[in-house]
């Protein structure tokens, strides 16, 4: 029987839970740019350097791409791993926190305040970001 499928012979009984080798890349690799989102934030942050501009440029599409990647991961657990609610749940809730992420960052030249929820907010979104893959091998 395949590693996809919902139940195996395995000797104590118990069932394997569908897996996705695609979704655990997807959010990997949306996982790597979140990490490296703290990378390119640090590298603008001090606004007197003057390549300050390119690296919110850098950051900001590395946000998009991370919050694709992690839309792509949402549909791969629609259509292949629906009976996994875990992964599900996380990887809805891992789509919309990216979203509210990246609205957060595109106030925060206007309202400075907002780096207060938009930074916190990253740390755990790179703690979710951890947990599904590992989830998923499960």
């Amino acid at each position: 029987m395949s590693v996809s499928a919902r139940h195996s012979d395995r000797p104590d009984g118990s069932a394997v839970a569908p897996r996705s080798p695609l979704f655990s890349i997807l959010v990997g690799v949306s996982a790597l740019l979140v990490l490296l989102q703290g990378l390119w934030a640090g590298l603008f942050i001090h606004e007197k350097q003057d390549y300050a501009k390119g690296w919110v440029q850098v950051h900001s599409i590395g946000g998009n791409v991370a919050l694709l990647l992690a839309l792509a991961a949402l549909v791969v657990v629609i259509v292949k791993l629906r009976s996994r609610r875990d992964l599900l749940v996380g990887s809805i809730a891992y789509a919309v926190l990216l979203a509210v992420e990246g609205f957060l960052g595109s106030l925060i030249g206007d309202h400075a305040g907002v780096a207060a929820v938009h930074i916190p907010l990253a740390m755990a979104l790179m703690g979710l970001a951890v947990y599904l893959p590992l989830r998923a091998r499960r």
